[in-house]
């Protein structure tokens, strides 16, 4: 892994392309010991090696991981009928501390406007995990 001491941001795992309820608020932490991704009730959906993670971000925005064999589509933003994050989830990220500084750049004029910034919270995951190993295209 980089120098990079860690990160760890809420993203949301797309679970249904068409049922905006199963896009989940998910706590993504990545340090230099692997990547977790824990749920609304901080229970740990993966834990890996990044070494161990394949997959692409798509021009949309999404980023595609596969890690044993499953896929996780994550995206920056969630739909309007997703849950929001769990006080549990809100609190765990403030104890994590993210370790290392926001992307410099919040994304183009679109991407703000019509998606929040989604598409470079995305970009920046991306990064970061090719940083620690992980074999994205």
């Amino acid at each position: 892994m980089s120098t990079d001491t860690g990160h760890a941001a809420i993203v949301h795992w797309r679970r249904s392309i068409w049922n905006g309820a199963r896009c989940e608020p998910v706590l993504l932490t990545l340090r230099p010991d692997g990547l977790q991704m824990q749920d609304r009730s901080l229970a740990t959906v993966l834990r890996a090696d990044p070494h161990s993670v394949t997959g692409r971000l798509t021009r949309l925005g999404t980023l595609l991981l596969t890690i044993d064999g499953r896929r996780y589509a994550l995206v920056g933003r969630a739909a309007s009928l997703s849950p929001a994050p769990s006080t549990d989830q809100q609190r765990a990220l403030a104890n994590a501390g993210h370790g290392s500084p926001q992307p410099a750049a919040a994304g183009g004029a679109v991407d703000q406007v019509f998606n929040g910034g989604a598409g470079a919270r995305m970009r920046d995951w991306h990064a970061r995990l090719a940083a620690a190993g992980a074999r994205l295209t």
